[in-house]
């Protein structure tokens, strides 16, 4: 199969498994009842893409797998929120990934996934704080920092698994 091919499929492949890993988690009720805390789930998918794919192919996926499902549940503020987090949230795995991962040794892939969580909350508190016109808005960011550091370590880890099985596997293709 031609490359290109493949990875265009690839590519429809990964953005499909975003959207229904978000619509499942849509329905996984927490232990807690924040808004805006979630799993983040779907970012698993968002990694492995950056990892093996690069850039420009993860933000693709990414903003793809937000339009998508406002297609589905529809648009609303939760929609940007959602978007503003997964480019900006994107842009800063990319970069911790590129940067302080691959060429100065600094983080591990959970690492770049826990920047990935925290920088998703970061960029959804700004849009709502910026829609809602209200700045009290990131004394919530400490509470969803925390648990972006959970969450962003068992994305990491999965991310790191996935990542590293498939690229055993692109090999052989």
């Amino acid at each position: 199969m031609n490359k290109e091919i493949r990875d265009l499929v690839y590519t429809g492949l990964l953005v499909a498994m975003a959207l229904a890993v978000s619509l499942i988690e849509r329905m996984i009720p927490l232990p807690f009842t924040m808004p805006g805390a979630k799993l983040g789930l779907s970012n698993m998918v968002i990694m492995v893409t950056l990892i093996i794919y690069g850039f420009s192919r993860g933000m693709l996926v990414a903003a793809l797998k937000s339009v998508l499902l406002m297609l589905i549940i529809g648009f609303g503020p939760s929609f940007i929120y959602s978007f503003a987090g997964a480019i900006f949230s994107t842009i800063m795995m990319w970069i911790s990934l590129k940067y302080f991962s691959r060429k100065f040794k600094i983080f591990s892939v959970i690492g770049v996934s826990i920047i990935g969580a925290v920088s998703h909350n970061f960029a959804q508190v700004t849009a709502a704080a910026f829609i809602l016109k209200s700045l009290m808005l990131y004394t919530y960011f400490p509470f969803l920092t925390l648990i972006a550091i959970v969450t962003g370590y068992f994305v990491g880890l999965g991310s790191y698994n996935v990542a590293s099985h498939l690229e055993k596997i692109d090999k052989y293709i």
